[in-house]
């Protein structure tokens, strides 16, 4: 089974990143682009074969390791 993750910083939460981005972006021309968020896909194969424990087992893995919960929030899709 595979399951993707969303990481992508809370709102509120300063993107120097997604702002470099922006910026960049305005200086090729691309004007009306007001904010860019940038985040993070992870994408992982798994072994399991139920889709629930699958769901609970990568949400776990991004409490502990895969999201900075402090400042990032994570999406899990099970494909």
């Amino acid at each position: 089974m595979k399951a993707r993750v969303h990481v992508m910083l809370k709102t509120g939460v300063l993107d120097p990143q997604g702002e470099a981005v922006r910026h960049a972006l305005g200086a090729l021309g691309f004007d009306g682009v007001n904010g860019v968020r940038q985040g993070k896909v992870i994408e992982l194969d798994l072994a399991e074969a139920d889709r629930a424990r699958a769901e609970a087992t990568v949400a776990a893995m991004c409490e502990k390791l895969l999201a900075n919960t402090v400042i990032e929030s994570y999406r899990v899709e099970i494909l």
